[in-house]
């Protein structure tokens, strides 16, 4: 029903990462806590597949209760456990997030905000994590 309506999927894995803890805190609530169980043992497999049924698939930031802000790039190297290429789910975070918002890319007289790297950001987290350049509003950082 998600691809047929047009509907993208926008998870935070490294966020479901902490489900079993939720779990395990949640002594006096089983039904709460074997519920965070099974959503933890069948995400993977279930984004997975909404991804292959044709249903878009964006990185998620979901942060700043349990978890810091600042994740991206761990949430980025999740994204190829479901599957994704490593540009692909670069993509999920870059310009397929930004075509998806409908912000406009990369073209003459658009509005740019770069980050630049010596080394292929889509080869792990260390990489992408560590930009040698940004480039935010036209000014240099």
């Amino acid at each position: 029903m998600m691809a047929q309506r047009g509907t993208a999927l926008v998870p935070t894995l490294i966020n479901i990462e902490n489900f079993g803890d939720f779990a395990a805190a949640a002594d006096r609530y089983p039904t709460y806590a074997g519920h965070m169980r099974d959503l933890y043992a069948q995400s993977r497999s279930r984004i997975a597949a909404a991804r292959e049924a044709g249903v878009p698939v964006y990185a998620g930031t979901d942060a700043g209760g349990l978890m810091p802000h600042g994740q991206i790039a761990a949430e980025v190297e999740a994204l190829k456990g479901i599957g994704m290429s490593p540009t692909a789910a670069l993509g999920a975070a870059c310009w397929d997030a930004r075509a998806w918002l409908g912000r406009p890319a990369l073209s003459d007289g658009a509005p740019a905000d770069l980050l630049c790297f010596t080394d292929d950001p889509r080869t792990g987290p260390q990489v992408l994590s560590r930009p040698d350049l940004v480039i935010l509003r036209g000014r240099i950082y």
